[in-house]
């Protein structure tokens, strides 16, 4: 074979000549033959015995054609040999080109991390491959052999044989996902097969195996992100490093006021809508995303529609690793309607709801500014106290409207005639206080004080004639030779007030203490306290502060009483205001805090642990060793805990120093010692004394509270306290709780602490003990509860037509100057009926029943005036009951509208935010 090879080598000419002298030489006698043969003769030795008949010549003439046969065939192998030689070549040529094929598949199989399986069409594992590092939880060297059904749970082993099912019919398969538990959890596994070959024999497979738990996990958080991308209430802008959109939710586009998220994509930031960046320029947000990677700063600004936004705007830097910047990432808060309900808290809390003129608070911070810029600008400021002569007889002749419309009037003449830079403050009644600035002298208020002694006494025309008052005021001036705050600038200017009073009205008298009678009379009162205190005379009561719901006595509050030996016991409001601003008063309080301490240890060695509150002055509160000698006396008395002792104050304790203040509270309370800001809502009631100073209680002031079933536009005011209380987590406490009624609306407003004469008066020590163990608190507080702020409005229902009820009648018996007003859609809740109420509740038939008993009522109420001044008032008050019967009537349909909404009786279309969400009897169980 190897000579066949080597001639199959040659070229076929070369082989051809090859071979025909390889023949000839093969057919030649040898070259010594002619000797032998006649030898052979001459012995006449067989063949040669014979006598030679044939030459050489002859004998080839005779075998022509035997050696032409010879010769073909020779040829044909050679060209055989040949055909061999090339078919050789090129299978050697082939063997390496499928060596490197398998080198390449090696190299492949080398580079992938996963396992593969040749698998036939049963499920049966003929071979597997598995990578030098183990990258799933599955073990290709356990598959081999097996049956893939049996081999694997029934989920995962039906999701394979599908997947070989379709490569089968496709030729190939991909990511057919199935998993398979392992002693570290479920594990995921993605699968692609393809078909081995086309020819007719049984199928195999080749199958990879990819462990994709992780990247599943990954894909999933993936499209939460992406999901809270695009559902986000927050806007969320993603943009370049150039500040170029690249991405944005709706929210975004919405808080802008762009129709979709699509038109902001391809914008640069800088052509956004908004005018307004936190007092900074685009180029200072720049800079500080680069100093320091982030930027936080309020938005401002006008959508399309010309509706104005405000947002707050977080940009963060977003790196890549080697600390370049790729995106920057921007969260957008819509604040609009916070800074609306910011704007009208702050406006309620510095405003007075009937004038629109600044509080006490709003007084109090432009009284402080005024005397600020006075002092740096070396100018004088004139603190007035303004008192309408005469108002009260007005008002309790023509009635609360007519005198709610008077001073209106006279309210807003008397600030019109003043200057822009002054202020006119109500601060009660029908009682003002006018700061008037930038004074070179006192002189120059004068034709001030003139015009507003004039715009007082100017009538006022109303229903039935004209209406006229005149005014007092009492003036004092800033700076003064002795040091002096705001709150004593206010009640020099009363005093000052006084004195116009007894001059005869209707003038103006400027404050000088060297003459002020009362400063004299001042002092004796000082020296009697003074003797009363080192006597002995003064004792404390106690008034329990309890939960209106569960009867708990949650603490007492201490109140000095003066055992005065002629006069008996004296209140408080008879001799503490002598001592206000004076040393005297801190000596008193130093003895209310000890009295108090020794008192609470005594109750708690007797086993009744109850905190104490007392009040302590602003004046006491600032003494440099407040502190130190508060910590003595807790430190006098060991067995007590924290929290035994209260203090409460006043608002303006922080006036002067709301820092200084802030800190000596928190002071405090690091001892132990609480603190309540007390009669909250009547003084200097600043959202920012309530934010930086640490007390936990705000106690309503008892005005609020004694009034609430009588003017129904005390329920507002106590709605805003109690809201600002949980806002700012205090606990609220209402004063003055005298009636079970009263009680059970302020459960209902969500006020669960009170105190007051209606729960139990201030009682000597002695009896207290005794006093808890018998209280136990009216039913209807027990039963009471919270009205839903979208049912305020029944609330109100109730509360304004029972004090509008007893003012006809009131009326009637000839005790009220002047009717009240009688239209059905006068009032908050008329206004509630025909406006929100009907929104809400229109298809609602107990709706529509309290719309008709209204009605009727106010019909009723109609006819019994017509009565009254048909001189029939008689037979009016005869039938004043059937106005209350249609009163309960109309609160008796509170509640089924408020079960209506449960029975599918309501507007559909409503908003489930203002769905209530009580009782429908709740209101009932409570009206008392």
């Amino acid at each position: 074979m190897e000579i066949l090879a080597r001639a199959g080598g040659l070229e076929w000419s070369r082989l051809h000549a090859l071979n025909w002298q390889a023949l000839a030489a093969t057919l030649a006698p040898p070259v010594d033959y002619l000797p032998v043969s006649s030898l052979a003769r001459t012995l006449h030795t067989p063949p040669r015995d014979l006598a030679s008949t044939l030459s050489w010549r002859e004998w080839s003439a005779r075998h022509r054609v035997m050696l032409s046969i010879t010769g073909v065939a020779a040829m044909a192998i050679a060209a055989l040999l040949a055909l061999l030689a090339t078919r050789n070549r090129r299978l050697a040529a082939g063997e390496a080109a499928l060596q490197q094929a398998l080198a390449r598949q090696r190299a492949l199989l080398s580079a992938t991390p996963y396992p593969i399986f040749e698998v036939d069409a049963d499920g049966l594992v003929l071979d597997s491959w598995a990578p030098t590092v183990r990258t799933t939880a599955i073990a290709p060297e356990q598959l081999v052999g097996k049956r893939i059904p049996e081999a694997l749970p029934k989920a995962a082993a039906q999701t394979i044989l599908q997947a070989l099912r379709e490569a089968a019919q496709h030729g190939q398969v991909h990511n057919a996902e199935f998993s398979l538990p392992t002693p570290q959890g479920e594990r995921w596994f993605a699968l692609s097969a393809g078909l081995i070959g086309t020819s007719a024999g049984p199928q195999r497979f080749a199958v990879l195996v990819r462990h994709i738990t992780a990247e599943r996990e990954s894909r999933r958080w993936m499209d939460i992100a992406a999901s809270v991308f695009t559902h986000a209430g927050e806007g969320v802008l993603i943009t370049g490093p150039d500040s170029r959109i690249l991405a944005a939710n709706r929210a975004f586009a919405r808080i802008l006021g762009y129709p979709d998220d699509t038109e902001l994509v391809g914008r640069y930031t800088h052509q956004l809508h908004f005018d307004y960046l936190g007092g900074e320029t685009v180029e200072d947000v720049r800079k500080s995303l680069r100093q320091h990677g982030t930027w936080l700063g309020e938005l401002r600004g006008q959508r399309a529609c010309g509706e104005r936004y405000a947002a707050t705007l977080n940009v963060n830097v977003a790196r890549n690793e080697a600390g370049e910047v790729t995106h920057h990432v921007a969260i957008l808060t819509d604040i609009t309607q916070l800074k609306t309900q910011q704007r009208q808290l702050e406006h309620i809390a510095y405003h007075d709801a009937l004038t629109g003129l600044p509080n006490r608070a709003l007084l109090a911070d432009r009284l402080q500014q005024a005397m600020t810029a006075a002092t740096r600008r070396d100018e004088r400021v004139a603190v007035v106290y303004i008192d309408l002569d005469g108002f009260k007889a007005i008002n309790d002749r023509h009635g609360h409207n007519r005198g709610d419309a008077l001073l209106i009037a006279v309210a807003h003449r008397m600030r019109d005639v003043l200057r822009q830079g002054d202020t006119l403050a109500r601060i009660g009644g029908d009682e003002f206080v006018a700061v008037l600035t930038d004074l070179r002298s006192g002189q120059d208020c004068s034709p001030l004080l003139e015009r507003l002694l004039a715009a007082a006494s100017e009538p006022v025309p109303s229903t039935g004639g004209e209406l006229r008052v005149s005014a007092s005021l009492g003036v004092t001036f800033y700076p003064q030779d002795q040091p002096i705050d705001a709150d004593q600038l206010v009640r020099q200017a009363d005093q000052a007030l006084y004195q116009a009073k007894l001059a005869g009205k209707n003038r103006c008298h400027i404050y000088d203490a060297s003459h002020d009678q009362a400063a004299r009379s001042r002092h004796e009162n000082l020296e009697e306290i003074r003797r009363a205190l080192a006597a002995g005379q003064f004792v404390l009561h106690y008034q329990p502060k309890v939960n209106l719901r569960t009867g708990q006595v949650i603490g007492v509050e201490a109140l000095i009483r003066w055992q005065h030996p002629q006069r008996g016991l004296l209140a408080p409001e008879l001799f503490l205001p002598v001592i206000e601003n004076h040393p005297l008063a801190v000596e008193l309080g130093e003895w209310v805090i000890d009295a108090a301490l020794r008192q609470a240890a005594l109750w708690r060695h007797s086993g009744l642990e109850l905190p104490i509150s007392v009040n302590v002055s602003a004046d006491h509160l600032q003494q440099p060793d407040f502190l130190a000698r508060l910590r003595a006396a807790l430190q006098a008395h060991p067995t007590l805990g924290r929290g035994a002792l209260e203090i409460e104050v006043l608002e303006t304790i922080a006036l002067a120093d709301l820092e200084h203040v802030a800190g000596l509270m928190r002071e405090c309370a690091d001892i132990g010692v609480n603190f309540a800001l007390d009669d909250f809502g009547t003084g200097y009631s600043s959202l920012l004394y309530l934010k930086h100073l640490p007390a936990e209680t705000l106690k309503i002031d008892q005005s609020f509270v004694r009034h609430l079933l009588d003017d129904a536009d005390n329920l507002p005011i106590l709605e805003c306290v109690l809201t600002l209380a949980r806002g700012f987590g205090r606990t609220a406490v209402a004063e003055g709780v005298e009636t079970v009624a009263q009680g059970a609306v302020l459960l209902q407003l969500g006020c669960e602490f009170g105190q007051g004469y209606g729960i139990a008066r201030p009682m000597p020590a002695a009896e207290l003990p005794d006093w808890i163990a018998g209280w136990r608190p009216p039913e209807a507080w027990q039963t009471a509860t919270r009205v839903a702020r979208d049912h305020q409005p029944l609330l109100m229902g109730d509360l304004e037509h029972r004090a509008w009820i007893r003012a006809i009648e009131a009326w009637l018996r000839g005790t009220r100057s002047a009717p009240p007003t009688v239209s059905a859609h006068a009032g908050r809740f008329g206004t509630w009926l025909g406006g929100e109420g009907r929104e809400l509740y229109d298809r609602s038939p107990a709706f529509r029943a309290i719309q008709g008993l209204h009605q009727q009522m106010h019909d009723l109420a109609d006819e019994l005036m017509r009565l009254h001044t048909q001189g029939h008032s008689q037979e009016a008050l005869g039938r004043i009951a059937e106005l209350y019967a249609l009163h309960e009537r109309m609160c008796g349909q509170f509640g089924g509208l408020v079960m209506s909404l449960h029975d599918g009786d309501a507007d559909p279309n409503a908003s489930a935010v203002h769905r209530p969400q009580m009782s429908g009897t709740r209101l009932r169980q409570t009206r008392h």
